[in-house]
C-alpha cells in the first residue's frame, strides 16, 4: 500500500511539473531537476513513471525521451487585465465576454502579461472562470513603485492593476534612496519564493512632486525620458552645413516666400509653406516639410533609436522627442532665416482649392518669417498687417511685408474651400476643447485655460491634409504593387453607433445609420448642432469613443474619419517615425527603385501604432494629474459640472469651468437611495423617483483630490435646474 501512495506521488509530482508549462517539452534530467530528485534511484523511478503515465496516454511522448502534459481542449490564450482590487479578468478571443480570474490563480502573471489558462464553468453554468497555467509571454519587465523598508529589508509595492504581490529588492542600490520614494524596478525573477524579485535602477522621487509623477507617468507606460550619451554625441556629429552640390541635386526655394505657423513654444519647426501667386490668378502652394531622412540613415542608432521611440511625447510641461534636442530643434527644424533641407509637396492651385500640378521632391528653404498661431489669426481676423504686442512672440509691435498679409489671407481662403469639400465628402469634423496649464517655476499648475481650434490652425491642418493625401496617391496610382505606409481609419462599430444614438437621443439629437455616407453626415450635423451647449464636450467625446482607432499600415483601406481614399503621415518627420519611412519610400520612388516587400514595413507600422497609443495614454495622463493638483487647492468649493459617465459605483462629472472630471458616489446624494440604472445611464432615487442621468447639469463639492492616484472625489448637492 505504502509504494502505491510512493509512485501516485511521484506522478502526481511529475504532471505537476509538465502542466505547470504545457506548451514545453521535457526530458526526464529536467524533471528531476525541477523535483530536485539527484540520486540514479530516484531517476529510475521518474524514467519508469514517465513511461508508463505516456503508455497510459496521461501524458504525451512526442519524440524519443521526451515528455509532455496532455494538451487540453480548455486551454486558451489570452491577456491578463487586474482591477484595482486585483482581481483579474484574461481577455481573449476565445470568448465574448472576459474571464474572471482569482488572485490565487494568477500564476505569478503580471497585468497585461499574455497567458495561457484554463477555463472551467462555474456553479451557475453561463459564466466562467479562469486558472492561468502558464505565461507565454511579459509585457514588460520594469515596473513603478513605492519603496518599503521593513526590519532592513527592501521590498517596493506596485500598482495592484501589476501585482498584488511586493518585489523584493535583492540587493541595496548605489544611489541614495529613502523609504517612501517613487522607484523604477526592473522583474528579474520569481522562482520558489513568495515574492517576486526585482532590483532598483532609478530613483523618480517623492510622492506627488509634479516632477516626481511626470517621470512616473512615462516610466509606468515604458516611454523614454532622456537620450544617453551615445545618441547625444551621434547627433552632434551630422554635419548641419549645407554644401553646393547638395542644393544643385534640390529644387531651389529659398527666394519664394516662405513662412512657418506654430504654437507659441514650439522649437521643432516640421513644416514650411511657400507662396507665389501665378500669372493666370492661381497660385503655387510649397508644402515643405524637414527633410530628416537625409540625416537619418537606415541601420544607425539614431535611426534604431527613432523607431524605438516612434513618436515624440507631449506632456503637459515638456516634450519628450524621438529625435535628440540637435536634430529636433536645430539641424532639422526649420528655423527663420536659416538654410534648410526638406522634402516638399508643390502644389498649384485655383483659388477654389482645385489641383491643377503637382510635384514631389526635395528642396532647399529659407524662411522668411516663423508666426505663432495668434499672429497668424490677427491677420485673418484683421486684415491688419502690423501684429500688436500683446500678441507677437517678441512682445513689441511689428509690421509684415504686405506680400506676407496677402499670401497668408489667400491660403487661409483657399483653406476654407479644401475644408468645405472634405466635408461635402463625408470628411467629420471634431472641434473639441483641449485643456492647457500656465506652470509656476516648480510646474505646478497655476491656472486651467480652455483652448479651440481657429482659423489660422484650420489653415495649416487643411495644407498638411492635402500633402498627406496627395502624396499617398501619387504612390498608389502610380503602381497599385508599390509599398507604401498608410495611415488607415476604418468604419466605426455598429454597435457603438448604436450606443451613440441611444444617449443623444436623450438630449433631443437623431442619428442616421442607414449607409456610411448617410452616417457621416449626420454625425457632422450633431457636432454642428451642440456646439456651445452645455452637452457639447460630452457628446463629442462620446462621439470621438464610437469611432475606430487609426493606425500605421501597408495594407491601404482609407481613411473614413477624412473620407480619403488614400492617406499617408508625410508632414511630421522630427515627431513621427512612419513620417520618415514615407519620405524614404517617395524618393525611392521617385528614383525609379523597385518597391521593397511590404512585410518588411508591416511589423515596424505595427509598433508604431502601439508606440503612438501609449504616447496618448501618457499625454492624458499628465493633463489628469494636473489636473488633480490644480483642484487640491479648491476641495471645499462649489462647481458646476456635467455626468460624463455613469457606472454601478458612481457617476462621473466633468466641471463646466476647467473640464476636470471626478467621480460621484450615489451613497452621497443627499436625501434618498438611488439605485443604478444601467440601460438608462442613470441612477433613480428609490423614494423620489428622482433621476439622475447622463448630460445631466448638477451642482458638486469638491470632497477629494488625490494626485498620486490622478483622481478628484465630488459629492454632488443636486441639479442646476
Amino acid at each position: 500500500m505504502g509504494n502505491k501512495k510512493k509512485v501516485l506521488s511521484i506522478q502526481k509530482s511529475i504532471l505537476q511539473v509538465l502542466d505547470k508549462t504545457p506548451s514545453k517539452t521535457f526530458n526526464y534530467k529536467q524533471i528531476a531537476s525541477r523535483l530536485g530528485i539527484k540520486d540514479p534511484s530516484g531517476r529510475n523511478h521518474i524514467i519508469k513513471n514517465l513511461k508508463k503515465l505516456a503508455a497510459l496516454n496521461i501524458i504525451n511522448n512526442p519524440s524519443k525521451g521526451t515528455f509532455q502534459a496532455k494538451k487540453n481542449d480548455n486551454y486558451y490564450r489570452g491577456i491578463l487585465d487586474v482591477s484595482k482590487n486585483g482581481t483579474g479578468y484574461i481577455i481573449s478571443e476565445a470568448f465574448e465576454e472576459d474571464v474572471k480570474v482569482s488572485s490565487t490563480h494568477h500564476h505569478k502573471a503580471f497585468g497585461g502579461d499574455e497567458v495561457l489558462f484554463y477555463a472551467y464553468p462555474t456553479r451557475c453554468k453561463r459564466k466562467r472562470e479562469a486558472k492561468i497555467i502558464e505565461i507565454v509571454a511579459r509585457k514588460r519587465e520594469r515596473f513603478v513603485g513605492t519603496l518599503q523598508k521593513r526590519n532592513g529589508t527592501m521590498f517596493v509595492r506596485v500598482s495592484p492593476r501589476i501585482s498584488t504581490a511586493d518585489f523584493y529588492i535583492e540587493s541595496e542600490p548605489e544611489i541614495k534612496i529613502n523609504d517612501g520614494d517613487r522607484v523604477l524596478i526592473s522583474f528579474t525573477s520569481w522562482e520558489q519564493t513568495r515574492s517576486p524579485q526585482a532590483k532598483i535602477i532609478d530613483v523618480l522621487g517623492i510622492p506627488g512632486n509634479a516632477e516626481t509623477e511626470i517621470h512616473t507617468i512615462l516610466a509606468e507606460y515604458g516611454l523614454p525620458y532622456a537620450f544617453d550619451s551615445q545618441i547625444k554625441q551621434e547627433a552632434k556629429k551630422i554635419n548641419q552645413k549645407i554644401n553646393a552640390d547638395e542644393i544643385k541635386k534640390r529644387m531651389d526655394y529659398r527666394d519664394v516666400l516662405t513662412f512657418t505657423i506654430d504654437p507659441t513654444d514650439a522649437k521643432d519647426f516640421d513644416d514650411a509653406l511657400s507662396f507665389q501667386k501665378m500669372e493666370n490668378g492661381n497660385f503655387e502652394v510649397g508644402i515643405h516639410i524637414a527633410d530628416v531622412s537625409h540625416y537619418i540613415k537606415p541601420g544607425t542608432v539614431l535611426d534604431d533609436e527613432a523607431y524605438q521611440r516612434a513618436t515624440s511625447v507631449y506632456l503637459v510641461d515638456r516634450v519628450v522627442p524621438m529625435l535628440p534636442e540637435q536634430l529636433s530643434n536645430k539641424v532639422c527644424s526649420l528655423r527663420p532665416n536659416e538654410e534648410k533641407l526638406t522634402f516638399a509637396a508643390i502644389f498649384t492651385l485655383d483659388s477654389r482649392g482645385n489641383v491643377k500640378e503637382q510635384k514631389f521632391g526635395r528642396t532647399v528653404i529659407n524662411s522668411n518669417y516663423r508666426f505663432a498661431y495668434q499672429e497668424a489669426q490677427y491677420i485673418i481676423e484683421t486684415g491688419e498687417s502690423t501684429i500688436p504686442g500683446k500678441l507677437s512672440l517678441t512682445a513689441k509691435n511689428y509690421t509684415v511685408d504686405e506680400k506676407v498679409k496677402k499670401a497668408i489671407l489667400q491660403l487661409n481662403k483657399t483653406a476654407k474651400h479644401l475644408r468645405k469639400k472634405r466635408m461635402h465628402s463625408g470628411a467629420i469634423s471634431f472641434d473639441k476643447e483641449e485643456v492647457y496649464f500656465s506652470l509656476d517655476k516648480d510646474k505646478n499648475p497655476k491656472n486651467i485655460l480652455i483652448k479651440k481650434s481657429k482659423e489660422a490652425n484650420k489653415l495649416i491642418e487643411e495644407y498638411m491634409l492635402l500633402a498627406n493625401k496627395k502624396v499617398s496617391e501619387f504612390i498608389a496610382k502610380k503602381d497599385n504593387k508599390n509599398t507604401f505606409v498608410f495611415r488607415v481609419h476604418d468604419e466605426p462599430d455598429a454597435e457603438k453607433l448604436d450606443q451613440l444614438k441611444r444617449v443623444i437621443t436623450g438630449f433631443g439629437y437623431s442619428l442616421d445609420l442607414a449607409s456610411a455616407e448617410t452616417t457621416a453626415h449626420s454625425i457632422n450635423k450633431l457636432l454642428k448642432d451642440i456646439e456651445n451647449k452645455p452637452e457639447q464636450n460630452l457628446i463629442d467625446t462620446l462621439t470621438i469613443r464610437s469611432m475606430s482607432k487609426a493606425k500605421y499600415t501597408t495594407q491601404n483601406i482609407g481613411h473614413y474619419g477624412l473620407a480619403f481614399d488614400y492617406y499617408s503621415h508625410f508632414t511630421s518627420p522630427i515627431r513621427r517615425y512612419p513620417d520618415i519611412v514615407a519620405h524614404r519610400l517617395l524618393q525611392d520612388y521617385l528614383e525609379g527603385k523597385k518597391p521593397p516587400k511590404p512585410e518588411a514595413y508591416e511589423a515596424a507600422m505595427k509598433h508604431c501604432s502601439s508606440m503612438e497609443i501609449l504616447a496618448t495614454k501618457a499625454e492624458r495622463d499628465s493633463i489628469k494629474f494636473m489636473q488633480v493638483k490644480y483642484m487640491q487647492k479648491h476641495i471645499g468649493e462649489k462647481f458646476t459640472g456635467v455626468v460624463s459617465g455613469v457606472v454601478e459605483r458612481g457617476l462621473y462629472i466633468e466641471l463646466e469651468e476647467n473640464k476636470c472630471e471626478g467621480m460621484a458616489y450615489p451613497q452621497d446624494i443627499p436625501n434618498d437611495y438611488f439605485i443604478f440604472d444601467d440601460r438608462n445611464y442613470a441612477f433613480v432615487g428609490k423614494k423620489t423617483k428622482k433621476i439622475i442621468q447622463l448630460g445631466d447639469s448638477v451642482m458638486i463639492k469638491v470632497t477629494g483630490a488625490d494626485p498620486i492616484k490622478r483622481h478628484l472625489d465630488f459629492k454632488i448637492l443636486g441639479h442646476t435646474q
